[in-house]
């Protein structure tokens, strides 16, 4: 066996613990009213709509209507920029198009006192209302105003349709407009007149101005062309989104909705923070009274592992944006954390069985090192399969895993991903972490200590105390 320097146990020991430390307590400084963060915290979490409070909703077509997908989406870009207009942020809309579904999730504003779940909702869902019109003035409040608000060229009703495409010459991204007969002369005698001064025609969604596109040519053939330098196509499919979701030919059918308080939620986020505190402690306890050394290094690996899993969904690490913690999600870390203290209980009862059978500490740590490992391997590797097909299944339809299982798992659709979702997502981080804090960190950290003069005894691993 490789022997590992006595100093790696307290370099384990110090990233560990600074890597719990700023997980949950991040870095901030104050300068006046203005709070700068640094490195994000257990504060910084983003909670579900089940622990803050909020609205869950599935929408659907009328009975009868089959949507095509691209109708769908554009039902999808309307419903956000009405919350958007709401200063509702920080939402999950998820569309199944194999069944015609949008499933949109929502909380409650921090400061709301007297909020209509079925207003909102019936809003969300109303038939969207375009408009193009000339200029774009508008007042303090960002509603049309002047010209802008009494001269209306287009109405919704007006367009056939509306698409992301190249352009030949340029290969830049372009939104074409089709209109419908009935908006061909009006969009052609304002194109005629403003084409002269260069001016502007305003695209507007219920009173929301969403673009502002200058007339460079008349247009009279119902065929326009909405182009600018700086389009991406994700910006320009988007914007012939919205301008299809003024067109569509119906309004969209609330399929079932619930509302969650958020004294109700929070209440029950606090009992399961303290319930997984008591584990903790409890588990401490056991580990330390019934496997000594073992025992003791194995909740300096849980305490990481718990840290690393805190880190996972703050935001904590640059590359991993902030994940929204649901109740499940919470269920799930506990249940990774019981998870790792099996690992170590694997290793620690492997080391005690190679001490019967004569072998010194440092020969038995080896060996129920390498003993151990495969039966955590497995087990792990096991739960790993369960929490891909947990989040591809019932996770958002662009998620990495949704697309690799959408040809098995195609007759699910994302209604439960806010939930599950976040319960898959912790748990495969949580086991993989396992792996990493309770096999790799923990091996490091006991054959460390076995080269102490202090740390050589037997007893200390679960064998037999020399009289």
């Amino acid at each position: 066996m490789k022997k590992t320097n006595k100093s790696v146990f307290f370099i384990v020991v110090a990233i560990i613990a600074a890597i719990t430390y700023l997980s949950f307590f991040g870095i901030h400084s104050t300068f006046g009213d203005t709070t700068t963060t640094y490195i994000k915290g257990a504060q910084d979490i983003r909670w579900g709509i089940d622990i803050r409070g909020g609205v869950d909703v599935t929408f659907s077509p009328p009975e009868g209507y089959d949507a095509t997908d691209e109708e769908m989406s554009a039902a999808e870009s309307i419903i956000k920029v009405r919350l958007v207009s709401q200063n509702i942020t920080d939402y999950e809309v998820y569309t199944d198009y194999a069944k015609d579904r949008i499933i949109v999730r929502f909380p409650w504003k921090s400061d709301e006192k007297n909020f209509d779940p079925q207003q909102a909702i019936k809003e969300l869902g109303a038939t969207a209302q375009l408009t193009m019109r000339e200029g774009a003035d508008v007042d303090e409040s960002g509603l049309p105003t002047g010209t802008t608000k009494s001269n209306i060229i287009l109405e919704g009703k007006d367009i056939e349709s509306a698409k992301m495409m190249l352009n030949q010459q340029t290969n830049l991204p372009v939104v074409q407009l089709i209109l419908k007969d009935s908006g061909k002369k009006a969009f052609a005698d304002a194109t005629t007149r403003l084409a002269l001064s260069h001016g502007i025609i305003s695209i507007w969604m219920d009173n929301t101005l969403i673009s502002y596109p200058q007339v460079n040519d008349p247009i009279t053939d119902g065929q326009a062309t909405i182009s600018s330098s700086s389009f991406t196509a994700e910006e320009a499919k988007t914007l012939a989104d919205r301008i299809n979701a003024g067109a569509l030919p119906f309004e969209l059918v609330t399929d079932n909705y619930n509302t969650i308080s958020p004294t109700l939620g929070l209440g029950a986020k606090d009992a399961m923070v303290l319930a997984g505190t008591i584990a903790f402690i409890i588990t401490a306890i056991f580990m330390i009274t019934m496997y000594k050394v073992p025992g003791f290094v194995a909740i300096i690996a849980l305490a990481g592992q718990l840290g690393l899993m805190v880190a996972s969904v703050t935001g904590f690490f640059p590359a991993v944006p902030s994940f929204t913690l649901t109740l499940p999600g919470i269920a799930g870390i506990i249940l990774a954390i019981g998870m790792g203290v099996d690992a170590n209980i694997i290793t620690a009862s492997r080391i005690k069985e190679e001490l019967d059978v004569g072998k010194t500490v440092e020969g038995a740590v080896s060996a129920g090192f390498q003993r151990a490992f495969t039966a955590i391997l497995d087990g792990n590797v096991t739960v790993i399969i369960v929490s891909v097909i947990l989040m591809g299944s019932f996770g958002p339809p662009g998620s990495l895993f949704a697309k690799i299982l959408s040809p098995v798992f195609f007759m699910f659709g994302p209604s439960t991903a806010g939930s599950i979702y976040s319960f898959g997502y912790t748990l495969l981080v949580g086991v993989i972490l396992n792996l990493v804090m309770g096999v790799f960190a923990s091996r490091l950290m006991l054959t460390s200590l076995v080269r102490f003069k202090a740390f050589k005894k037997p007893w200390m691993y679960g064998g037999e105390k020399n009289v």
